[in-house]
């Protein structure tokens, strides 16, 4: 391992660097993960617990890959073109959606390797389901919106091609009832999506993600050493969120992380449990590198 050392000093030298240094050019890797990406309506995590849900549409918050049809092509949340097969967008229609590509609940460590393969595998393909959640270009109302997805989907006649099931909940504790219940079958968690809300690009509280643990993405800027039982490999990620807070992520990570981890520049997502006083996340832990081509 003295290979890693030897990478840990120069990396922690990189680090002290950047970390006094306010002004930074983007990572040539994190401007290629970030070419031109379309602009969809990101969601934010329901901390206030005092929220209305009866004015929310509700639905499963599904573990998939973000994939956004501009009516001719695929495209990643990163901007870049997914690969899907010629037979599988050629049943798409012309109108612009919004939706995850998802193989079920559990499965997206190998659907993430299925949708991102330059030469994609029709055997995989024919596995994934193109959920959609939303009508970028529609002008009504979300709830509006569903209706159009649904009738589009009827119309479509694929199985491939599904609406995310919306439902109503009447109060915190039905919604309370509902997360328990989708986490206990193994699902991720819910979304939140108010009812009278028009497509707006960007994140909004028109859009929320209830989960257990809250989740959100940093770039590894670099490592620290291992101690004790990790000595000689990865004892944490350094990480700098997008609003240029730095901290250490030293739980959740694998044998296998501690080994080779992820490269600097790449994204990490992480879970956490809320803030500090400073705003930095509580009790991060690592849980998985985003895999943009």
């Amino acid at each position: 391992m003295q290979w890693f050392s030897g990478r840990m000093c120069v990396i922690l030298a990189t680090v002290l660097a950047l970390l006094g240094s306010p002004a930074r050019a983007q990572s040539p890797v994190m401007a290629a993960a970030t070419a031109r990406p379309p602009a969809l309506l990101l969601a934010l995590p329901l901390h206030d617990r005092g929220v209305d849900p009866s004015r929310y549409l509700v639905s499963e918050k599904l573990d998939g890959v973000r994939a956004y049809w501009d009516g001719q092509a695929l495209w990643f949340r990163s901007g870049h073109r997914v690969p899907a097969p010629a037979w599988f967008v050629a049943r798409l229609p012309s109108t612009p959606l919004d939706g995850e590509l998802w193989a079920g609940r559990g499965r997206f460590e190998q659907l993430s390797g299925w949708v991102r393969k330059a030469v994609p595998v029709d055997e995989e393909w024919a596995q994934v389901r193109y959920m959609i959640f939303e009508l970028p270009a529609h002008p009504g109302t979300f709830a509006e919106r569903v209706r159009a997805i649904e009738a589009l989907v009827n119309r479509t006649d694929w199985p491939a091609l599904q609406a995310v099931p919306q439902f109503t909940v009447a109060d915190q504790a039905a919604l309370q009832a509902e997360l328990d219940r989708v986490v206990a079958a193994g699902g991720e968690g819910l979304m939140l999506h108010r009812a009278d809300a028009p497509y707006i690009a960007g994140r909004s509280d028109a859009l929320l993600k209830l989960k257990p643990v809250d989740d959100a993405e940093a770039q590894v800027i670099g490592y620290q050493p291992g101690r004790g039982k990790h000595q000689g490999r990865l004892g944490a990620l350094v990480v700098r969120r997008p609003d240029g807070q730095v901290f250490r992520i030293g739980t959740g990570l694998s044998d296998a992380v501690r080994v080779a981890p992820p490269p600097i520049g790449s994204t990490v997502t992480y879970t956490y449990r809320g803030l500090t006083r400073r705003g930095l996340p509580r009790f991060p832990s690592f849980w998985r590198v985003r895999q943009d081509p």
